[in-house]
């Protein structure tokens, strides 16, 4: 078994992986990067972010033809759908994104050692290839950057065929005519947008009183009333009690809350109830690493785990399990080994849920900020009274400030609405700043644009919206 020397070994190449690698490597490093799967980007762009959103878009295309090109006035007669190139076209955007980091570690001159990763002492990762070989890598410090896996459902236990992932509802081989989605989260909200816009009868059943819980009440509300309006049906405050496979059928007993039962069938179930970190076979417990109940590896506020030379981050420590924040510990964790001063803001990471429209939020809700005992103001501007939203036929939705009614920082921003998820980095920058809501009613916004219901939300902070 031979046996291979680095400055830093990164464990995972997901996206805090990789580009812990990349910032390691520009950093002077010499680094090595071990992965199990074939390719490299994890789960977001092998069967995550990246797939989910090339279906997104595809499926939008697709429902705007069957639904909204006549009020533009364009006729389309006998539109059709080929679901064979719309995955093929899905699985084309994977894999140039994929090469493409094949190639960024390339030119980083990173290794990539294709295998299983274990710790086996605090400098050295034993590696199992496919072929059941081993090898040994050693280095100074270490990152683990394993990711998550769904979190199972004990009622209706993943079969891979008929009660599914995230991970096979992306390569449905037909429209299914009904599919149940278990967890009204951004997975699961997502994927049931894609197939209901191909034609599926959508049923979301959540165990909470609304969907996507983290985010704001009223954004939640607005959205459930959009996807109720575009066909998706919604079973609140219901949890899954057992589902059976039945040929090519399943039977879902659910019960709401009031303990009153009922009978739902469909060809799929999608179980999308959350992620749990993927640790396992990793060796932490070997060499003295602890992880807390949910299965997250206890780090401090420098990522460095019980044992110095070893940091965690992204979906394997505490705090949101998305990719941009992964992608940021990954930087900070590189910079911290290299002796200079990484950090995170966790209280400017955005939220989105990719619908149509979008859901993106930044900061508090009107909830925490109640729990935190913060006095605050509110100001919302819906896109309906805006000249970009109406000329585009996109008119659901608002845009809601919310700031300190003594010092008017910034707290959070909410958006339901089109291009939530790119509007949502000017909040995200005023709040890394510092900035306040004035700071935003202040600044020229171009004219027209679905920006301007930004400004106009600020404005309204203090009741001085101009066009509403």
């Amino acid at each position: 078994m031979a046996e291979q020397n680095f400055d830093l070994i990164v464990i995972g190449a997901g996206p805090g992986g990789y580009v812990a690698a990349i910032r390691a490597a520009q950093l002077g490093m010499k680094v090595a990067c071990v992965e199990k799967d074939k390719t490299l980007g994890g789960t977001c762009l092998n069967i995550g972010c990246i797939p989910s959103k090339a279906l997104l878009d595809s499926s939008e295309h697709f429902a705007h033809v069957k639904g909204k090109l006549s009020r533009h006035g364009i006729v389309v007669k006998d539109v059709g759908l080929d679901l064979g190139v719309m995955l093929k076209r899905k699985d084309q955007v994977v894999s140039g994104l994929t090469q493409g980091i094949a190639g960024l570690f390339k030119k980083n001159k990173i290794v990539h050692a294709h295998g299983m990763g274990k710790l086996v002492s605090s400098t050295e990762v034993e590696v199992t290839k496919a072929d059941g070989s081993k090898e040994k890598l050693s280095a100074k410090n270490i990152i683990l950057a394993t990711g998550s896996e769904p979190t199972p459902l004990p009622s209706a236990p993943f079969d891979g065929k008929r009660v599914v992932s995230s991970t096979e509802a992306l390569s449905f081989s037909e429209i299914p005519a009904r599919l149940i989605v278990v967890g009204g989260g951004a997975i699961g909200l997502e994927m049931g947008s894609v197939w209901s816009r191909l034609g599926s009868k959508v049923t979301v059943v959540e165990f909470q009183d609304r969907i996507v819980p983290f985010a704001d009440r009223q954004a939640s509300q607005e959205l459930l009333k959009v996807l109720t309006r575009q066909g998706l049906e919604f079973k609140l405050s219901t949890k899954v009690t057992q589902a059976k496979v039945s040929g090519k059928a399943v039977q879902v007993e659910v019960e709401d809350a009031s303990g009153k039962k009922d009978k739902l069938e469909a060809e799929y179930v999608l179980v999308a109830i959350g992620r749990r970190p993927f640790s396992q076979n990793l060796g932490l417990k070997e060499i003295g690493i602890p992880q807390d109940k949910a299965g997250r590896v206890e780090v401090d506020a420098h990522f460095r785990t019980k044992v110095p030379n070893i940091y965690a981050i992204g979906d394997l420590i505490r705090g949101p399990m998305l990719a941009h924040k992964a992608e940021d510990e990954g930087i900070a964790a590189a910079e911290i080994i290299a002796g200079q001063h990484g950090h995170v803001n966790y209280e400017a990471i955005p939220n989105i849920v990719y619908t149509w429209p979008e859901l993106a939020s930044v900061g508090l809700n009107e909830d925490e900020c109640k729990a935190k005992g913060l006095t605050y103001k509110v100001g919302t501007f819906p896109f309906i009274a805006n000249g970009r939203a109406k000329a585009m036929d996109e008119v659901e939705g608002f845009v809601k400030v919310i700031a300190d009614s003594k010092t008017d920082r910034l707290l959070g921003m909410h958006i339901v609405g089109p291009r939530a998820s790119d509007m949502i980095a000017e909040a995200v920058m005023v709040m890394e700043f510092g900035g306040s809501a004035e700071d935003i009613a202040r600044s020229t916004h171009a004219h027209p644009t679905l920006a301007e219901v930004v400004k106009e939300a600020a404005l309204a902070v203090d009741k001085r919206q101009i066009h509403m």
